[in-house]
């Protein structure tokens, strides 16, 4: 009986499917960690930036809250770019890679407007606002960069890091496959929670107890 062309075509798919993936779950710790991390830093940083822009960079309430909300808004919007990027032309996995190195140059820069007196207005008396230098172009350009490379970064981990891990599972012959990639989004979905957890207490924490540089 001769098989049709699409089954050979469809099997051949799962066959090349299986055969290209190397991971397993070896592999979920790596994954899970990432997430967690970028997790505990983005969160971390959100809970607490709108003193570090008041205090540091001489912002009004509502021009910090401002440019909070651009911030978030570009950080939930550019995971789209990168699923784009990722089903379309780079794969999940480079566009993962190219996501942490991104996130982690945004957030040394973050830490150098805290490390460097040059890169935030001198300091000021809280009580004579009005004495209190505005932060220069370069200064703030180095600001929004750094927030700018953080949101880009998010957005090549966020979209991608579930269904990579996913993919690492995945082996339709093996019965028991639904059940493992159950036990890993739980695993996934409970290391979110915890990182959300430790990055609105503890690094909140450590930015207010020990200051700026080390907390970020």
């Amino acid at each position: 009986m001769e098989k049709n062309p699409c089954d050979q075509i469809k099997h051949g798919e799962e066959e090349k499917h299986l055969t290209t993936k190397l991971g397993g779950l070896k592999t979920l710790a790596f994954v899970i960690s990432t997430e967690t991390f970028e997790k505990v830093a983005s969160f971390g940083l959100h809970a607490n930036m709108i003193l570090y822009l008041i205090n540091e960079y001489h912002m009004s309430n509502a021009k910090g809250a401002n440019v909070l909300f651009l911030w978030s808004a570009i950080s939930n919007f550019m995971p789209i770019l990168g699923a784009f990027l990722s089903d379309s032309f780079l794969g999940r996995f480079r566009v993962i890679a190219l996501g942490t190195f991104v996130s982690l140059l945004g957030m040394s820069l973050l830490w150098l407007t805290a490390a460097l007196p040059q890169a935030t207005p001198p300091q000021c008396n809280g009580l004579a606002t009005e004495s209190c230098a505005s932060p220069k172009a370069a200064q703030l350009a180095l600001l929004f960069s750094s927030l700018a490379l953080m949101s880009t970064g998010d957005g090549g981990i966020r979209p991608c890091a579930l269904a990579f891990g996913a993919d690492q599972l995945y082996n339709p012959s093996n019965p028991e496959n639904k059940r493992v990639l159950q036990s890993f989004f739980n695993w996934y979905y409970a290391s979110v929670g915890l990182s959300l957890m430790v990055s609105i207490t503890v690094i909140v924490y450590i930015q207010d107890a020990a200051g700026w540089v080390i907390g970020f």
